[in-house]
Order: structure tokens, then C-alpha cells, then sequence
């Protein structure tokens, strides 16, 4: 027996889903308009982290070379490899495919289309399962822009994948209502997508289908029979999304165990909880003034909330979807029903999720976190935010589902006033809490305002509500049309764009393409005018704001730090290089990178600093004379190094050197590195090489991303050192023939050549790199 749709024979015409869509385009044209008008645009990680990826995937792409590898970051990083690249995200694919130079107006408008996207399937969903439009249509103005879509729709990896997740639902349901391999492999590739996110949303997300579909095939009348019948399309599915995320997923689990976070432990876990009081934020977004300047914030983890010990972000535990939609979860709820079996799941995986969030504030996640694959690869649980906006969008879309039917869909008349006294109590209750929250803590003066405004809106939705039910059998569009318009209203007052949310363009000047930006023009025509045939010049951007690090994607210079949670574990140890440099005190030091004076800063080749401050500030064991002030801009200073070495070299001999040593200590052996190269004592002892007296010469012929050509002439052979990172997906040829790439002087790539003239070609091979090396375990 086939997996039936539920309730197949109320499903109503295609006019009805057209108005629905409608309707949900309207509220979504309305809501995203301040980003697409251009007088706003998506700030913080929106722009700092994604708008320069996604610039770079299309640079990348239009100059025919590949976006594996990326030299404009942290002297090097494995692009493939690392989730918030964009590189396997569909509609950043294809912004880059068509647009050589994404400008942040299109990558916010790729963000709003990629939302409406999914309201569209969650609408879709809703029609198969025959529930009311209107219904429908307000359950996708809630995904769309209630909670964290709202308040955390920066974080652009994030929101496509909860975009991927009403879209995976509606073809995994079609697939099992139709036993169809077709709509199973389609929700195969549309999960892959998920999968390909790579965070902590994707993780819940797929564990929140899995159980769906568990959930189907459990509380089936046959179990054994809805198996049978779900065996074709699950697995259809299945094959489809492993031969997509496969590779991918494979390489980043490879990398993140050379990072320097291949797990998070529960406290540092714990420390993103999501803390109970913003329970309160579902009646009051900005209680906490959230949406305002950091010193005005009052919220946990602020000062006021002295000894949480939680790091997160003032506006990460927002969770507002709407006074309409709150009255609706309070009325299903105190009614039963959700307790009703075509959506008894959905409000079962509500508190599971939201206890996920409260982190360390429940014990469950002390048990997900322990055993629940994948959860320990996380910092913050209070990311499942997301996927609570998510579910209360689908029960708030559900109980104005019920309510919309004359006969409220066969509920009794005490299960409907019980529904009614839940509404009305509950929300006094809470916003009585709101009141004494701010009372206890000594902020009811700057909450005043959006308490005030929590009341006038509650009120008003119930007053727009109690009307709707009085006129709907005999207007039933005006009926539908009062509360989807209302909760458009609400969501544009209560959820309006703010600082975390949006800023005017011209704060991220920086990242355009054209930007006349003084300090980005001299770093562009300083590093031009030294490019040789030997040269390629480093620059470091650090102090000058959230926003600058990864500037230099942008604009294609070769920075040696950048902003990314995610690096190579060896070049943080190294370098000391953070998180970000965008102030001036993330720029920490290590044993062998004390000081821009150092030798290890020589070798990767760092010729300017730009600095918001003084280099005496930012290097305090930095001596007059040592750094040449190139020039002072309206960002800063820009200093250059003298003393920074060629991109490649030629060494005429080697020497044994213990690099973990040579790491911890901060000590170099005492070798001229101009004309030997360290190596370790296998590669040395294997290379069979001893000091020679010996010349050579080389010569970069060619340099993309993925591929650098040198020539290399000697008299005795020797070793060609490039100065780009080392990493065991880089191989090499010596004339067309396999040559080891040994690691060279802690960080860099090193090949032997014998006497005369040889052809070095390096190339980026992630794939058959990574799968060889486990294949050979």
C-alpha cells in the first residue's frame, strides 16, 4: 500500500495555491524591499564573510580557472573543502556563472529570491497536504522572515539551508505518497544541497527528516507495507544525494581534522547556548534592544546578565514570528490540535529543537552531544533557531488552517474556547513576564517602548483574528486577506531591518569591485609594480574593520590572514593567525611569527602591512626604520617589508630540521634559507642531496589558483621552494613525471630537480588526493 497524502480528497483547485502564492509573493516583495530597493544591504557576515567568496567563485570562474584552491587568504586555503565557499550552493553557482563581479546588491537579492524560493515550496506542501491557503501562505511569511530568517538572515549559509529544507520536504513527500523514484531522487539532490551546507542548520535539518520519514512509515496502518512501498524512492533518493555530497562532505571531514577545530567540546558547545529568557523575545523581539547599538543591549550574555558565560551574538536568540502566528501556536496547543495526526510530528519536534537550542540549559543536549553524530562539530546550538522559526511556521500555518474553516475543521466548542483561554492566558502571562524581566534587571525604562508595542500588536492580532472569524463565512477573502496582511505588517514593524540586519551600501565600499578606495588602489599598485618573474608580494590587512579581512578575495591580493573560523590547524600554529584581523588586538603573534620582524614573515613573502594603527602599536618589538611608511590613507597606514623573499627560490642544498621544534620554540636552525632548504630528516636523508657549491636559477611561467609552472636551470641540481603553503592535496611533475612535494621550511612546498633545465609544474589535485590517501591506510 502506497504512503497516501493526507486527507487527498480535500485537496482544492490550483486557483487557491495561485492566490496563496500570491498572496506570499506580496508579503515577501513588501518585507524584502528595503534590501532590494538598494537603500539597505545584508551587513556583518552577510558581507565580511560570503559577499567576497562568492566574488571570488566568479572571478575564478570567467577567468576559466578553478575555485578549489584560494591564495587570497591565509597564504592559501582549500577552498573545496570549506562549507561557506559557496562553491557547491546552487544559486551562488549560478550567480557566479552569469555574473563575473557580484556586487552586494545581487548577492542579497539572490539571498530574498532563494527565501521565496522555499516559501513557495512550504506553500506547495501545505496545498498537497489540503490545508487552507491562507494557511499556507501565512506559514511561508513565517519561514520567510519570522525569527532567525529575520534577525539572522546575515549569516547567508545558514538561511540556504533552511531554504533547502520545506523544498527536500515536499518532493520526500511526494516521493512516498506516490511511490515514486523520480520525486525520490529529485528529494535526493534537493537534500544534497542541504547536506552540502555543512553547518549546524543542515545537520538538524537532515535529522529532522530522517525522523519525519521514520515517523510516516511507523504510524502507517502496516509499517511492514509502507516500508515495502517507501524501499524505491528512499533509495532512489539516497544514491542521488551520496554521488552529490559525497565528495565534497569527504574532503571537509579530511580538513577539518587538520583544522583548528576538528571538534568542540561541550563547554565550548554550552557557551552558544541559547538562554530561557528569550522565550520572551516570541512577545517582544527587541525586550533586550536586540535590533540597537551593543552598549544599549541588556540581554543575556550582556553585563546584566553577569555569570552566564555564553558567547553569542546580541540578536542570535530572537525568535518573533508574529503576533498572529504566537496566538495561533497558543490556540493549537491549548486546543489539542496539534495533537491531531497530520501534524502531531511537527509539534513533537518542536520542544526536541528548542531543547536542542537551550544547550547546556537542558540535559537532552548533554546526551545529543555526546552521541548524535555530527553535533560535536558545532559551537552553537543556538543555531537550531533556525529550524524552530521553521516549525512554528508550519503549526502557526496549520492552526490558521483549522480556524479558517467554517466548522474549524471538526473542533469541538470546549476545545475551541480551551484554545481561546491558551491564547489570551498565555500571552498575558508572558508579556507580564516581559514586564518584570525588565523590572528585576533595572531596564523597564528601555524596555518600555517595545513592551508597549508588544501590547498594541497582541491586541490588535486578536482583534484582527476575532473579526476575521465573525466575517469569514460570509467574506472569507477579506477574512484571509486581514491576517496575512496584518502579520506582513507586524513582521515589517516588529522584525524591521536594524543594525544587525541592515546597513547603508556604502559601509562595505571596500568589497565592490570598483571601489575607489585609496588604501585598496595603492596595495593593487604596489603589488602590480613588484610582480616579477620571481615575485609575488603578500599584503596583511589587520585593524581596519569587520568587514576588511577578506577584502583581499575582492580584489585579488595575496593576504597571509583573513577571516574564517575555519583554518589550517598548521598555519594558525605558525602564523597566529585568528578568526579575523579586523581589530587591531585579534592580530595575535605566535613562537615563530613574534613580530612582522620575523623570518617566517620574510618567507611567505609579506611586503605591505595595511594598519588602522600605528606600526609601533600593532608590533611593539617593530624598531624605527624597520617598516617604510609607503603611505597614510583615510583607513590607515600601509607599511612595507624590505626584506621579504621571492615567491620561489632555488636551493642548492638541504638541511634535517625538526619542524614541530622549529614551531613550538620559535627557533630556526642556523641556515642561509636564501640558498638551503630545511626539510625534515626523512625527506632529507631520502633526497640524497648534500651541500654543493652549486647555482641555479628559476622562473615562474605561469600562476592561477590551481596550477604554478616554474622553470628551473642548475649546474648540480637542487631544489626548487615555492613559497606557497604546503598541503597534501598539491602535487608536482618534473617534466611531465611524477615528483614527491616535500614539505619545505615548516610551511612551504619543495621538489627536487637534478642538473640543467627542468619543468616544475604544482597542481591542486583535492579528489584523487584525498581519496588515494585512504585508500593507502
Amino acid at each position: 500500500m502506497r504512503l497516501p497524502l493526507i486527507d487527498p480528497d480535500r485537496r482544492n483547485g490550483s486557483n487557491e495555491t495561485l492566490a496563496a502564492a500570491a498572496a506570499f509573493f506580496c508579503g515577501w516583495l513588501v518585507l524584502a524591499w528595503p534590501w532590494l530597493s538598494g537603500r539597505y544591504t545584508i551587513p556583518w557576515d552577510s558581507k565580511a564573510e560570503f559577499l567576497p567568496q562568492i566574488q571570488f567563485l566568479a572571478a575564478s570562474l570567467h577567468s576559466g580557472q578553478s575555485p578549489f584552491w584560494n591564495p587570497y587568504i591565509f597564504a592559501g586555503h582549500p577552498q573545496i573543502a570549506d562549507p561557506q565557499a559557496m562553491i557547491f550552493s546552487p544559486p551562488f553557482f549560478l550567480l557566479a556563472l552569469f555574473v563575473s563581479a557580484p556586487t552586494a546588491w545581487a548577492v542579497d537579492a539572490t539571498v530574498f529570491v532563494s527565501i521565496l524560493i522555499g516559501g513557495l515550496a512550504l506553500i506547495a506542501w501545505f496545498r498537497d497536504r489540503g490545508w487552507h491557503p491562507a494557511g499556507a501562505a501565512l506559514a511561508a511569511l513565517v519561514f520567510g522572515f519570522g525569527a532567525a530568517m529575520a534577525w539572522r538572515v546575515q549569516h547567508t549559509g545558514q538561511v540556504l539551508s533552511l531554504v533547502y529544507l520545506p523544498i527536500t520536504l515536499l518532493l520526500l513527500d511526494r516521493a512516498l505518497a506516490r511511490d515514486s523514484w523520480m520525486y525520490g531522487a529529485c528529494a535526493g539532490l534537493a537534500g544534497a544541497c542541504l547536506v552540502l551546507g555543512r553547518d549546524q542548520v543542515a545537520l538538524l535539518g537532515v535529522y529532522l527528516l530522517i525522523a519525519y520519514v521514520l515517523w510516516r512509515i511507523l504510524s502507517a496502518k502496516s509499517p511492514a507495507a509502507a516500508w515495502h512501498e517507501a524501499n524505491l524512492p528512499l533509495a532512489a533518493g539516497i544514491f542521488a544525494g551520496l554521488a552529490v555530497v559525497a565528495i565534497p562532505v569527504l574532503l571537509t571531514i579530511i580538513v577539518a581534522g587538520q583544522s583548528n577545530r576538528p571538534e568542540i567540546d561541550f563547554y565550548g558547545a554550552g557557551r552558544g547556548s541559547l538562554h530561557p529568557a528569550y522565550a520572551l523575545t516570541l512577545f517582544a523581539p527587541d525586550l533586550f534592544a536586540s535590533a540597537g547599538e551593543m552598549r544599549d543591549f541588556w540581554g543575556p550574555p550582556s553585563s546584566a546578565w553577569a555569570g552566564t558565560d555564553l558567547v553569542l551574538a546580541q540578536n542570535m536568540g530572537i525568535l518573533y514570528l508574529g503576533a498572529i502566528p504566537m496566538l495561533l501556536l497558543l490556540f493549537g496547543a491549548g486546543s489539542g490540535a496539534f495533537w491531531r495526526r497530520d501534524i502531531r510530528f511537527f509539534a513533537l519536534a518542536l520542544p526536541v529543537v528548542a531543547l536542542y537550542a537551550l544547550g547546556w540549559y537542558s540535559p537532552l543536549f548533554w546526551v545529543l552531544h555526546k552521541f548524535l553524530p555530527g553535533v560535536d562539530l558545532f559551537r552553537r546550538p543556538a543555531d537550531a533557531v533556525f529550524v524552530i522559526g521553521f516549525l512554528g511556521a508550519v503549526l502557526s500555518g496549520y492552526a490558521a488552517h483549522l480556524l479558517l474553516q467554517h466548522d474549524h475543521a471538526g473542533l469541538s466548542q470546549r476545545a475551541f474556547e480551551r484554545g481561546l483561554m491558551c491564547a489570551a492566558g498565555g500571552t498575558a502571562v508572558a508579556l507580564a513576564l516581559c514586564i518584570a524581566t525588565a523590572i528585576a534587571f533595572h531596564h523597564w525604562i528601555d524596555a518600555a517602548k517595545p513592551m508597549m508595542l508588544a501590547g498594541v500588536l497582541f491586541a490588535l492580532a486578536a482583534a484582527v483574528m476575532m473579526d476575521a472569524l465573525w466575517i469569514l463565512p460570509i467574506r472569507p477573502l477579506l477574512a484571509c486577506g486581514a491576517i496575512i496582511g496584518f502579520t506582513v505588517a507586524d513582521l515589517a514593524i516588529s522584525n524591521a531591518p536594524g543594525g544587525a540586519t541592515a546597513l547603508p551600501p556604502a559601509e562595505y565600499d571596500m568589497l565592490s569591485p570598483t571601489t575607489k578606495n585609496e588604501t585598496i588602489a595603492i596595495l593593487k599598485r604596489k603589488t602590480a609594480q613588484g610582480r616579477s618573474d620571481t615575485r609575488r608580494d603578500r599584503v596583511e590587512l589587520v585593524g581596519m574593520g569587520f568587514a576588511w579581512p577578506n577584502a583581499s578575495m575582492t580584489h585579488g591580493l595575496e593576504n597571509i590572514v583573513g577571516y574564517n573560523p575555519l583554518r589550517l590547524d598548521l598555519y594558525s600554529l605558525a602564523t597566529g593567525a585568528g578568526d579575523s584581523s579586523g581589530l587591531t588586538d585579534q592580530r595575535t603573534f605566535s613562537p615563530l611569527f613574534p613580530s612582522y620582524r620575523a623570518k617566517l614573515a620574510n618567507l611567505l613573502g609579506l611586503r605591505y602591512i595595511a594598519t588602522a594603527s600605528p606600526m609601533s602599536i600593532l608590533d611593539p618589538e617593530a624598531q624605527p626604520g624597520d617598516f617604510p611608511l609607503v603611505a597614510q590613507t583615510a583607513d590607515g597606514y600601509i607599511y612595507e617589508n624590505p626584506r621579504s623573499f621571492p615567491r620561489v627560490t632555488f636551493a642548492a642544498s638541504a638541511a634535517p630540521a625538526d619542524f614541530d621544534i622549529i614551531l613550538h620554540t620559535g627557533t630556526w636552525p642556523d641556515e642561509d634559507l636564501t640558498n638551503t632548504v630545511l626539510l625534515s630528516p626523512e625527506d632529507e636523508k631520502d633526497s640524497g642531496l648534500q651541500a654543493t657549491r652549486g647555482t641555479g636559477s628559476v622562473t615562474i611561467t605561469r600562476y592561477t589558483n590551481t596550477e604554478v609552472e616554474i622553470e628551473a636551470d642548475s649546474t648540480r641540481g637542487g631544489y626548487v621552494v615555492l613559497n606557497d603553503l604546503w598541503h597534501p592535496w598539491w602535487v608536482a611533475t618534473l617534466d611531465g613525471v611524477s615528483e614527491p612535494v616535500l614539505r619545505a621550511n615548516v610551511l612551504f612546498r619543495t621538489v627536487r630537480v637534478p642538473k640543467g633545465h627542468h619543468t616544475v609544474r604544482f597542481t591542486f589535485e583535492p579528489v584523487t588526493q584525498a581519496l588515494g590517501s585512504l585508500l593507502t591506510r
